[in-house]
């Protein structure tokens, strides 16, 4: 059970924006490349040029969004993407944090071990599962010796749930990226009932709010 998902899904009620995602791509394939481009541009106070986000690290959800679920290997559709991603953000600016692999869960985080060896990629081990691991997400890329991030605003968030990966990023002050449909199908209530609250508050107006640098 995802006591951590149950207990953060309130926080929808008093602030609904929560779960949008500030980019959103069909599939984990058409990521853009390089990711930063996936952002708007934000004018600089003195006006004189555009700048995008300063990425510096990406935490993937595993789950639907690059892996069929209950596997642990990248969906063969998207193994140049997920290559690509490991080039633009090498070591440790890439993470994958599941809520099935590397949780308390995975006996002997057996999945996870196999995961990475498939990947490459470290996976988080966590207690707590999303959105409630951000500070062990934020603690564990601050303390990697090649990340260079000391800020949530420096992080994007990759994953197919809006309740939990999306929610989480927002909860952090990082960037939502939303995986809107993985390589399996998924009509399922939660499935449906996400869609259907983004699209009523995208249609209301509702925006994401901004990425911050005052996570702790």
């Amino acid at each position: 059970m995802n006591i951590s998902g149950t207990f953060n899904v309130l926080r929808l009620l008093i602030n609904p924006a929560l779960c949008l995602p500030h980019h959103t791509v069909a599939t984990f394939d058409q990521l853009p490349v390089p990711l930063s481009s996936a952002f708007h541009r934000a004018t600089t106070k003195t006006g004189d040029r555009d700048t995008r986000p300063d990425i510096r690290a990406v935490v993937l959800d595993k789950d639907n969004c690059f892996a069929v679920p209950h596997t642990n290997e990248v969906h063969p559709a998207y193994t140049e993407r997920f290559a690509q991603l490991r080039k633009e953000f090498p070591g440790s600016r890439l993470l994958i944090v599941s809520n099935s692999s590397g949780t308390d869960s995975d006996k002997g985080h057996v999945d996870a071990a196999l995961l990475e060896r498939n990947t490459g990629v470290t996976v988080l081990r966590h207690g707590v599962k999303k959105p409630g691991c951000h500070a062990e997400i934020m603690n564990f890329l601050r303390n990697a010796p090649d990340t260079g991030v000391t800020s949530a605003a420096q992080v994007a968030i990759i994953g197919d749930r809006l309740f939990t990966d999306v929610l989480m990023a927002n909860m952090m002050g990082a960037h939502g990226i939303w995986i809107r449909d993985g390589p399996v199908p998924d009509n399922g209530l939660l499935t449906r009932v996400e869609k259907g609250l983004s699209s009523f508050l995208l249609r209301r107006g509702f925006a994401p709010p901004s990425p911050r640098s005052d996570f702790e």
